[in-house]
């Protein structure tokens, strides 16, 4: 008479039933997770292919935090030969090549920066140039974060094209100017 294991059986079983529950889990979690995520902003351009024949293509872009409005309107005056920026004590930048902000800053572009007031003046989106206890000389990178702790108000900056933010905090104290403007 012949005797039957299914304890090895029983463990392919039970190992094919984990597995399962865990990619049905990992399915249901991404799906739902997608579904709550920022809002999709999307562009349809037409497009043609080489049989001549029209289609449409679908781009999803982000939203992404973009610096505030320090100057109105009406303190830009365009006239024939020249271009007033009605501010006072502006300042004006140059760029070292670190790549860090790179498309929209790099070597050979200038700023004019505004120095902030308030901690109101500085908001999330805004570039900011600040001296950091890391580096010498001045780091100019995107306001990330705004947030208070037991030691104040603080920010946390980041590089357009760095994968990482900045260590540490920025402190109102640390900041010498807020981009009010790239000229190229």
């Amino acid at each position: 008479m012949r005797e039957h294991d299914f304890g090895g059986k029983r463990s392919v079983f039970v190992f094919l039933a984990i597995f399962l529950v865990g990619w049905l889990a990992h399915t249901t979690y991404s799906t739902l997770g997608s579904n709550y995520a920022e809002p999709k902003q999307f562009e349809v351009f037409e497009v043609e292919n080489s049989d001549k024949l029209t289609g449409s293509a679908v781009v999803y872009n982000a939203e992404k935090s973009s610096p505030n409005d320090h100057i109105k309107e009406s303190q830009i005056h365009v006239l024939k030969d020249k271009v007033i920026i009605d501010v006072k004590d502006a300042s004006w930048a140059r760029f070292t090549d670190t790549n860090s902000m790179d498309p929209i800053i790099d070597a050979g572009s200038n700023s004019i920066e505004l120095k902030p007031k308030t901690t109101e003046d500085v908001k999330i989106g805004d570039i900011i140039s600040y001296n950091s206890e890391y580096v010498d000389g001045l780091i100019i990178h995107r306001v990330v974060e705004v947030g208070e702790d037991k030691d104040g108000w603080f920010v946390r900056v980041k590089g357009d094209n760095l994968a990482k933010e900045d260590p540490g905090k920025v402190r109102f104290s640390q900041i010498e100017g807020v981009v009010v403007g790239i000229i190229y």
